[in-house]
This record gives C-alpha cells, sequence and structure tokens, in this order.
C-alpha cells in the first residue's frame, strides 16, 4: 500500500522547495507514481507547471542586474545575488545542438557560463579576460543544464568567478572567468578604439 494522497502532496510540496525544477517525471519517478497523477497534484495545490515556476522565479531576480541586461543572460536565470552567485538553466533545444549526434555545441555552455560570471559583477560594465574550461561530457537534446557561478577573489575590479555546470547533479562542464569591470574612462577609449 502507497502513501496517501495528503502525504504524497506533502512530499510533492518538500521536494520542490528543495528543487523547483524538478519536471513531473522526475517527481513521479520520486514518489512512484505517473506523471498523470503529479499533475493532478499540482493542480490541486495550484502548483504551476515548471515552464510557469521558471518564469516566476526569473521575474524576480532579472531586475538585479546591472552588468548585463536580462536577455543578454544565456538560459533562464534563477537566481542571483550581485557580487556573490548566480544560477541558471539552459533547456536544450533541437537548434543548440549538432544535427546528426543531438549533442549540444560547446559555445552554448560557453556562453551560460560567460553571461553567468559577467552577470555578478556588480558594475555598469564587465568584460571577459579570460576563460580557463573544462568540458566533463556531453550534453544532449533536451538535457536541462543548471549552472551555478560564485565569485571566488575579488582583485581591485579584476573578478574571479567559478562556474560548474550540471545535468542532473553529474558535473558537464567547469569555467573559471575572469571578468574586468571597466572605469569610465577605460569605457570611453573602447569605444574611441572601435571607431
Amino acid at each position: 500500500m502507497g502513501i496517501t494522497r495528503n502525504s504524497r502532496r506533502d512530499e510533492l510540496q518538500s521536494l520542490l522547495t528543495q528543487d523547483p525544477f524538478l519536471t513531473d517525471l522526475q517527481l513521479a519517478e520520486a514518489l512512484g507514481v505517473s506523471v498523470a497523477t503529479i499533475r493532478l497534484d499540482r493542480m490541486a495545490l495550484d502548483i504551476p507547471e515548471l515552464r510557469e515556476r521558471t518564469k516566476i522565479i526569473a521575474s524576480k531576480t532579472y531586475t538585479k542586474l546591472k552588468s548585463i541586461q536580462g536577455s543578454e543572460v544565456i538560459g533562464e536565470l534563477i537566481d542571483i545575488e550581485v557580487g556573490a552567485y548566480a544560477i541558471s538553466i539552459l533547456s536544450v533545444l533541437d537548434d543548440m545542438v549538432l544535427e546528426r549526434t543531438k549533442i549540444l555545441r560547446g559555445h552554448h555552455l560557453f556562453a551560460q557560463g560567460n553571461s553567468l560570471a559577467v552577470a555578478i559583477v556588480n558594475w555598469h560594465t564587465a568584460l571577459t579576460a579570460s576563460a580557463k574550461l573544462r568540458y566533463h561530457r556531453p550534453v544532449t537534446l533536451s538535457d536541462r543544464v543548471i549552472a551555478k557561478a560564485s565569485l571566488i577573489v575579488k582583485d581591485k575590479n579584476h573578478y574571479t568567478i567559478q562556474v560548474e555546470s550540471r545535468v542532473q547533479q553529474e558535473l558537464v562542464f567547469q569555467g573559471e572567468f575572469v571578468v574586468v569591470a571597466l572605469n569610465e574612462k577605460e569605457e570611453g577609449d573602447s569605444h574611441k578604439n572601435r571607431s
């Protein structure tokens, strides 16, 4: 005999409190029930589907950005503490993968990590100066990549930021980004150099 409906719904809420980005399939597997049961439970508890939960969380975080616009973050920004850390989720879509193998093109992982690294710098203009990268395993179509960027060292206007990206808790990408915050004079000089 399985757990009661009320106990299951309590557990469902607990799981989503720990990780609001669990899919209905992941919830169903964790609770040992069907996806249809999870959907019914979510509706009864007034818990929106994953896409809507992501939008709600993201809308609260984009207002904290200073160095880049929300649309410049690769993936859905789900949490940020400017000057400390940021987290985003990238859903791997068909146009992001190699046609034959369905493996995600590496530049998407780089872009997700790089945009998070720049996002946590609390300055109007911040640019990547260097990056050390390591790809641990391929990411494939329909995977969800959760990337977390953390500030490791701040030395004047240089920020060293560690990024780790995971698919279902498995490390797939690591990067160490050095981001430089430009002062107004440097910003002006960089505009002149582009002319």
